[in-house]
């Protein structure tokens, strides 16, 4: 299915990989490296790290936050040796290290750390075995719990279709792994370490791949190179934008009237409106 009709269609695309700093009032994306062919995402990513520290050091780097596919123990190993602490979701792709955690965490006293969007439990481990990396882990358990607002479709006494809105309590329930000591910072710190990762997903590739089009494929096959420069500026451009709306405009305004995605639009609007003659 293409845009709706069903028929088969090439499309050529190239996978990437970002580091992106999530602890700065805004996210900024640092560096962006393509995936070569035959090359996995998490090779390419540790590649992408150790680039970046090549060329401008520890200044933006401390602490790695990534997604449950990263929990691999060559890739932890290889990111300590950077220097790098680490906090990665423990998901099914590491069955023992998640039922180990299950296990330790399922009798303990989970603190309580509530307000009025949501009620978070926490608790923590401070030694995991990890089988697979034959060594021990610290882990962090969530358990949150959000009022969410659907809508829920019924009938009326005459048959006919009623929407009514609900509010529902949504559970979920996370484990954070990491290296860092848990004795000198509370879980919860942890949990929003995690949690940060989000903000990656959220305000900056669905930003750019919906609004900034990243993925449409402006040029053939056989022109990878063009493909390579024109994704280059698409980042650039939004990073720049980025940062101009938060530090030129939003600043200056108590409350700012619009979004980062107003300010993209109406710049827009300057290239594609063409102004009137003066009839002067």
């Amino acid at each position: 299915m293409v845009d709706g009709e069903l028929r088969e269609e090439l499309r050529y695309y190239h996978r990437l990989c970002a580091v992106t700093v999530v602890s700065s009032a805004f996210p900024i994306p640092l560096a962006i490296r393509f995936q070569k062919n035959g090359e996995t995402e998490v090779s390419c990513s540790l590649s992408l790290l150790q680039d970046l520290l090549d060329h401008v050091g520890r200044r933006f780097l401390d602490l790695l936050v990534a997604d449950a596919l990263y929990l691999q123990a060559p890739f932890v190993r290889q990111v300590e040796a950077l220097g790098l602490d680490w906090v990665i979701n423990v998901k099914d792709n590491q069955p023992e290290l998640l039922a180990e955690a299950q296990r330790v965490t399922a009798g303990a006293e989970l603190q309580q750390h509530s307000n009025e969007k949501q009620e978070l439990q926490l608790g923590h481990a401070p030694e995991v075995y990890w089988p697979v990396a034959d060594r021990s882990v610290r882990v962090v358990k969530t358990v949150r719990t959000q009022q969410k607002k659907r809508i829920r479709v019924g009938l009326n006494a005459d048959g006919r279709k009623r929407s009514q809105k609900e509010i529902v309590a949504e559970v979920s329930t996370n484990f954070y792994a990491s290296n860092l000591e848990l004795g000198t910072l509370p879980p919860v710190f942890v949990h929003q370490l995690g949690r940060s990762r989000w903000i990656i997903d959220t305000e900056v590739f669905q930003t750019i791949t919906t609004d900034g089009h990243l993925k449409k494929p402006f040029v053939h096959q056989g022109r990878g190179q063009a493909l390579i420069v024109l994704t280059m500026i698409r980042v650039l451009a939004f990073t720049l934008t980025l940062v101009f709306f938060h530090r030129q405009i939003r600043s200056h305004f108590r409350s700012c009237s619009f979004g980062f995605c107003d300010l993209a639009q109406r710049l827009a609007y300057q290239f594609v409106v063409t102004p009137q003659p003066d009839s002067s």
